[in-house]
């Protein structure tokens, strides 16, 4: 049997608490405390708990942007500790992220049409500027936003189409696991509504598999296939 797209065993991630005397004693705040999970190929997993439990900490140890204390991360049965820059770009290419604050994500400096295209240019150099810009373009549309927008700034956006936008970054390059973390929280409920409909119709039609981070028992049921609750960085149930 092939291993599953992403493991988590026993994951501990602790910090050092700040001060002199903390220090001396050893003190750690422990944000994530022995976590175990298995995540299969297109299957969502919501984690879900109260501020500050570590469900953000938890996401994170994927793409190794907060160091491990112990336990294995395993992509496809490897743990991503031991990756070199090349299986660490590759990773970066197979996992995506959307953030809570949509217009935070995008730089202002870019336009939103160059934001989507640039995983283009990084994982995808063999592809052709035409074949990029009918890529982008296909994108949009996918994504509920006209083609011919991609010439504006993010700062010309409400907060839910700059999440579409943040949407369409993140799913060009075909990734295999896409982690939204609190990805709606910032939004109207009206527009959080159309968000999720969004994700769940696009992940149908990808394919791609959903670590999907909320403090939101009602948005964790409606996009959840399973769901791994959190308190004090410890799994409950």
């Amino acid at each position: 049997m092939s291993p599953p797209l992403l493991e988590l065993r026993d994951v501990r991630v602790h910090f050092p608490v700040r001060g002199r005397r903390a220090r001396r004693e050893g003190a750690v705040v422990k944000a994530v405390d022995g976590v175990s999970f298995i995540l299969e190929e297109g299957r969502t997993l919501g984690v879900v708990g109260e501020s500050g439990c570590g469900k953000s900490t938890l996401a994170r140890t994927v793409l190794r942007l907060v160091p491990v204390t112990g336990g294995e991360v395993l992509w496809n049965g490897r743990d991503v500790r031991g990756f070199d820059d090349r299986a660490m770009r590759e990773l970066r290419r197979d996992v995506r992220m959307v953030f809570q604050d949509p217009l935070a994500s995008l730089n202002p400096r870019m336009t939103v049409g160059e934001l989507v295209r640039e995983p283009l240019d990084l994982f995808a150099p063999e592809l052709d500027e035409r074949a990029k810009r009918n890529a982008v373009a296909a994108m949009f549309e996918r994504v509920g936003l006209r083609a011919d927008l991609v010439e504006r700034y993010p700062h010309e956006f409400s907060g839910g189409q700059c999440q579409r936008v943040n949407i369409a970054r993140a799913l060009i390059g075909r990734p295999k696991l896409l982690i939204c973390d609190e990805s709606v929280s910032a939004l109207d409920v009206s527009i959080r509504a159309q968000i999720l409909n969004l994700l769940i119709d696009l992940q149908a039609e990808t394919g791609v598999a959903c670590l999907f981070i909320s403090h939101d028992l009602s948005v964790i049921r409606q996009v959840s296939e399973r769901v791994l609750v959190l308190y004090l960085g410890k799994m409950m149930e």
